[in-house]
């Protein structure tokens, strides 16, 4: 094969076919199966997510070629079993984005964004029941989703069907509650307990999120970089007054954290 860059997506199929290739591919590449590269396709869209997060488009462009390159990973896989190949991967991504946009291609009205978003849901809802599937209002939210994420599309569901609080006022209490469940199963030392309670709490604290339209990955992503800048100013600090971490007690520790909490720069 010429080595050359190319805009054009053959030469990556072609890269991808020459490196599974049984006689001289890579090695590596030729012992993978669609199980071995799923962490791979799943590291690749946080790492797209992490460039936008932090603005770097010179990134974002690196991390979507590594994307892409899991897709055509997979479609290769896919081709070697004659299930499908690249090229239907297109066509049925290409069918369902015009059948989920009637509003663009079709006669259809959609009002605004959010009416968009309930209408897809209602297109993928019809979809699986046209095929025969799982029809439960809980169907199509994927077990291996990060549980953060699954729980708050669990909850979105319950909610279009009316199973949900009034207002974020409901959740608030309901966090108390789970929250006081939390504390009886540590006084009983019941740890199996105490990991059921601590997951109800985390539930709850997604359907908080929810009701006050904030992303809780978001959320949860800002304040542990929020808690990494802080630690590192109290790991400077300490080092800077030749402090040992052994040595300080937590009223010292606690004392070097409100100062960096202050002292944001």
């Amino acid at each position: 094969m010429k080595q050359n860059s190319s805009r054009d997506i053959g030469t990556l199929l072609e890269i991808m076919a020459t490196l599974r290739d049984p006689v001289r591919g890579c090695p590596w590449d030729r012992e993978q199966n669609f199980g071995s590269v799923a962490p791979y396709t799943i590291e690749e869209a946080y790492e797209v997510a992490d460039a936008i997060d932090r603005d770097d488009l010179t990134d974002l462009r690196d991390e979507l070629g590594d994307l892409l390159l899991q897709v055509v990973f997979h479609a290769r896989m896919a081709q070697e079993i004659q299930a499908f190949d690249f090229g239907d991967v297109v066509a049925a991504i290409s069918e369902k984005m015009v059948r989920r946009h009637p509003h663009v291609f079709g006669t259809a009205v959609v009002a605004s964004a959010s009416a968009q978003k309930d209408a897809w849901e209602g297109h993928k809802a019809g979809e699986r029941e046209r095929r025969g599937g799982d029809t439960s209002a809980m169907a199509g939210v994927g077990q291996a989703l990060p549980a953060l994420i699954r729980a708050e599309k669990l909850g979105k569901r319950a909610a279009r069907v009316g199973l949900d609080w009034p207002d974020a006022q409901g959740v608030v209490e309901k966090i108390r509650e789970e929250l006081d469940e939390v504390t009886a199963a540590l006084r009983l030392n019941q740890q199996a307990a105490v990991e059921e309670e601590v997951g109800d709490l985390l539930l709850a604290c997604t359907s908080l999120a929810r009701h006050c339209h904030v992303d809780p990955e978001q959320a949860l992503r800002q304040a542990a970089r929020k808690f990494e800048a802080r630690f590192r100013r109290v790991e400077e600090a300490v080092r800077q007054q030749g402090l040992a971490w052994p040595a300080l007690s937590p009223e010292q520790l606690d004392a070097l954290w409100e100062v960096a909490k202050r002292n944001p720069a």
